[in-house]
């Protein structure tokens, strides 16, 4: 039996969601913000912003949106991830407490007295089923919506052959229970690519940060490269790093001269 399904309900029904990012610019480069799910690569060399953007995305995330977050280090001490994020007055202590935020410890191995405190350590830095088990408790326990790897690179270090299926695992997980993530990649100065063989192709997006001098002065500039299911901008724009986080400027284009 044929049903007659007004043009605007069936619109409703298939209107895709859209999470906004919490970085100022951003979600006007991306038509409205991230599609929901959709699981992106930021890459980009030292000093790029990398870590701001991702911590940005979920301390906005829980304290502007009420989205809970999952933060996976891979790299830095739980410590002193608190540390970094409450230079920009992001308190993410207090959303712990309240179960909205979770820092998953896939560095310290549970080495230390602080690591004792920590309630989600990855014990064997060398098991990625157990790096999956322990994210996928702490999403399960806060009810999150967004995820972030900190990041993918050093699963690659650690076990080069292996890398690009874990990065599949995580995407799996985080896409599976309904989050929206962000994965962190490095790549060396003056790199083309994204980092890490074949993990741009995990990615159901790729936003790529540089650091760049022009006319004699160091200047942050951002690309979206792809992203599934959205019109985005595809020119790039200048950022900064303030004292409250990252802001980019859709307004403004950088030119980048002998470079792509």
């Amino acid at each position: 039996m044929f049903i007659n399904i007004p043009c605007k309900t069936f619109l409703m029904v298939f209107e895709m969601r859209r999470v906004k990012s919490g970085i100022p610019g951003l979600d006007e480069l991306l038509n409205g913000g991230i599609p929901e799910r959709n699981v992106i690569l930021v890459s980009g060399g030292p000093g790029t912003g990398k870590t701001v953007f991702s911590q940005q995305f979920l301390y906005k995330g829980v304290s502007d949106y009420d989205e809970p977050g999952v933060y996976v280090s891979l790299e830095e001490h739980p410590v002193q991830v608190r540390r970094n994020m409450m230079a920009f007055g992001w308190d993410v202590k207090r959303f712990e407490e309240e179960k909205k935020f979770a820092i998953v410890d896939a560095f310290s191995a549970g080495i230390g007295k602080a690591s004792q405190y920590e309630k989600y350590v990855v014990t064997d830095p060398t098991s990625e089923d157990l790096l999956i088990d322990v994210l996928k408790e702490a999403i399960q326990d806060i009810g999150a919506k967004r995820v972030v790897i900190d990041s993918v690179t050093t699963l690659f270090f650690t076990r080069p052959s292996m890398g690009r299926k874990i990065v599949f695992k995580l995407k799996k997980v985080i896409s599976g229970y309904g989050c929206t993530g962000i994965m962190v990649s490095q790549i060396n100065v003056g790199e083309i690519g994204f980092g890490g063989y074949g993990v741009e192709h995990a990615a159901d997006g790729i936003i790529r940060l540089d650091l760049d001098e022009i006319d004699g002065e160091l200047q942050r500039s951002i690309i979206i490269w792809k992203m599934r299911g959205t019109r985005h901008d595809m020119r790039r724009h200048p950022f900064e790093i303030t004292d409250q986080g990252i802001i980019i400027y859709p307004e403004k284009v950088v030119k980048r001269r002998g470079r792509w």
